[in-house]
């Protein structure tokens, strides 16, 4: 069976490619661009289809955003990790950080650092020596990205309890 030759340019196979990558989640419009560039479709073609997207209302940044960052927060990241993760799905801008900034601050960054450690505290309790301990939890909730004020701050608030 011959494979059709979508290199030509065929803006409605473009449209119908990022209708399937669309139906399995929400997709931001670097994410879609990227998977139709990979397909094998004309600049003009994803152009095209991408603006339709859009203009459906299929494909919308803000929505996306919105979506990924509370799973971000809900995996136990911090500001720094879920901005680096943003960024790596094409979804940043001055609109992109408003809506960070303020998921970020309706939720207690030390709250949602305090739920993630007491979730892997196992981790951390076969550790007797004090400092040890206290700096791998530290490299854990850096990695998860919460900022070096609340890591501090936790450590503060959980030294009698684990340390």
């Amino acid at each position: 069976m011959d494979t059709p030759d979508i290199s030509k340019g065929d803006y409605q196979k473009a449209f119908n490619s990022a209708l399937r990558i669309l139906t399995g989640r929400d997709h931001s419009k670097y994410e879609l661009i990227q998977k139709l560039e990979q397909r094998g479709f004309t600049a003009h073609d994803i152009e095209k289809a991408v603006s339709e997207c859009e203009r459906f209302d299929y494909i919308n940044d803000e929505r996306t955003s919105r979506v990924y960052i509370r799973q971000l927060i809900l995996k136990g990241y911090g500001e720094k990790r879920i901005r680096y993760e943003m960024n790596k799905k094409g979804l940043k801008g001055v609109r992109i950080e408003n809506i960070l900034s303020e998921t970020v601050a309706e939720i207690d960054e030390l709250d949602g650092a305090e739920r993630i450690l007491k979730k892997n505290i196992k981790r951390f309790e076969r550790e007797s020596d004090f400092k040890k301990r206290r700096d791998k939890i530290y490299r854990f909730l850096n990695a998860r990205g919460f900022s070096q004020d609340t890591i501090r701050k936790l450590i503060k608030k959980i030294r009698g309890e684990i340390l």
